[in-house]
């Protein structure tokens, strides 16, 4: 029997907010444990909730950048459930009337475009953790993350595969951090992943008995997770078995997954509204006055730089994969007035190389914009060579100044006298006879050998342009 697998995910994004969803205390990452936790956090008795307007503001630019519907009036309410991470007793969430419902996003898979729906996504706040190193027997609790805003984000069960769940969270991923609601940290729990994954008989229109794999923070993780799964539950089924809802957590030491409990459903919670909350109002004027602050989202850049810059497809998905990137081009493109193009190549070519070579984010290059452009100022004008700018770039990396001083502190100008260069041609097409002949023989490989031996001479400073139209006339 073939199988497929259906997958759908929800996605736990913490906002960047200064302070936490229901009081003012900090949500920095890597304070002392319990520094953070106030009372509110720790929900000592007749302490009540107050709403961050910064938490919504986030949500509203996320449900504008999916194209979801922004419900105007939204209400949140308590999820009861027990966990020494929970010192209420409840978390403080939203269900039957969520603040963002039914958008989409757009992920690419080879060739492919898929659409996948979002069913909603709703604002609620953190759980602490539980500590279980280094305290012999015994777990501590940690409550500074308890309170710390998160935007659930939930999808239609649109996945067919781990690799399509994988471009999705990648995309999503991409996403907040680009307009601005997370600093997408999946070290420090930023943004984490649950999948829901089920299988079924292919070519059927029911849905499988689903497992909930929680907590994924990596999308290598997440593949990993999803494939073990899949394969897991197609066994099981095969051997006549039956799978049994579940949470399970994804083991990266063995590459497994295990039952941690059986799957709750919404009643076992007992929902209902938060008799300490308003239902949440949203202006229409309040949200527009959002809609309009908003960036240029990714995919319509993409299709911009396409459009209007002339750059293949490729070039504009990888220059707009992150905002930093896609800003840093931007501010090259405007300082050095023209030839996009060039400029791409150049971003994605040797100023990625050095940053991955030093695992530096583009933010932290040591070239910027208003640098880079007058780089290749130099070689629109032919000041300098392709090649000898890579030298020129390598030594401002390394702090040794701007272009325009490292070319005239090494010499590197580019010899553009016509008659230096024909004297140097002359001095190549004598010394290499042999070549000369092969050429004439009809053997084009051996122009591009002159070529080099001129370019050898030159010590790369010759205009490439000019040797190639003296020696194909001196050779003719």
């Amino acid at each position: 029997m073939q199988w497929e697998v259906v997958i759908g995910l929800e996605t736990h994004v913490q906002l960047q907010t200064k302070s936490k969803i229901f009081s003012g205390a900090s949500t920095a990452f890597g304070a002392a444990p319990n520094t953070q936790a106030d009372a509110v956090s720790i929900a000592l008795p007749g302490v009540l909730p107050v709403l961050n307007r910064e938490a919504v503001r986030c949500a509203v630019k996320f449900g504008l950048a999916v194209n979801a519907e922004i419900s105007r009036r939204s209400v949140f309410a308590r999820k009861n459930y027990f966990y020494p991470d929970l010192p209420k007793g409840y978390q403080i969430s939203q269900y039957e009337h969520p603040i963002i419902r039914k958008g989409s996003l757009t992920i690419q898979v080879g060739d492919t475009e898929k659409t996948i729906r979002i069913t909603r996504a709703h604002l609620e706040e953190d759980a602490g953790k539980s500590l279980h190193e280094d305290f012999h027997g015994m777990s501590g609790i940690d409550l500074n993350r308890a309170g710390t805003p998160l935007l659930e984000i939930v999808t239609e069960p649109d996945m067919r595969s781990a690799t399509e769940a994988v471009a999705y969270a990648k995309r999503l991923h991409e996403l907040v951090m680009w307009i601005g609601i997370c600093d997408g940290n999946m070290q420090e729990g930023s943004f984490r992943c649950d999948a829901n994954v089920s299988v079924r008989p292919k070519g059927s229109d029911e849905l499988g008995t689903r497992r909930e794999i929680k907590n994924l923070n990596s999308f290598r993780f997440l593949q990993q997770a999803i494939e073990y799964e899949m394969r897991w539950q197609i066994e099981t089924l095969e051997e006549g078995g039956t799978i049994e809802q579940a949470t399970v957590l994804f083991d990266p030491d063995t590459g497994e997954t295990r039952a941690m409990r059986s799957k709750e459903e919404a009643n076992d919670y007992r929902y209902f509204p938060d008799p300490d909350l308003l239902p949440l109002e949203l202006t229409y004027d309040w949200i527009e006055e959002i809609k309009a602050s908003m960036p240029e989202l990714p995919q319509a850049m993409e299709e911009r730089l396409v459009r209007e810059y002339g750059l293949p497809p490729y070039d504009a998905a990888t220059l707009t994969s992150s905002r930093a990137l896609a800003d840093y081009f931007m501010a090259t493109v405007g300082a050095f007035g023209g030839e996009p193009k060039l400029v791409s190549n150049w971003v994605m070519g040797s100023v990625a190389a050095k940053l991955n070579e030093e695992g530096k984010d583009i933010t932290e290059s040591p070239v910027k914009p208003d640098q880079l452009a007058r780089l290749l100022k130099r070689i629109t004008d032919s000041t300098i060579s392709g090649k000898i700018a890579k030298e020129v770039f390598a030594a401002m990396w390394t702090g040794e100044g701007e272009a325009d001083e490292i070319i005239e502190k090494r010499g590197l100008r580019q010899v553009s006298d016509a008659g230096a260069i024909e004297a140097m041609v002359d001095q190549v097409l004598a010394t290499n006879a042999a070549m000369v002949a092969e050429y004439k023989s009809g053997k084009e490989k051996a122009f591009n050998a002159l070529v080099g031996q001129c370019m050898k001479a030159s010590k790369g400073k010759a205009n490439p342009a000019q040797v190639n139209e003296i020696l194909r006339r001196k050779l003719s």
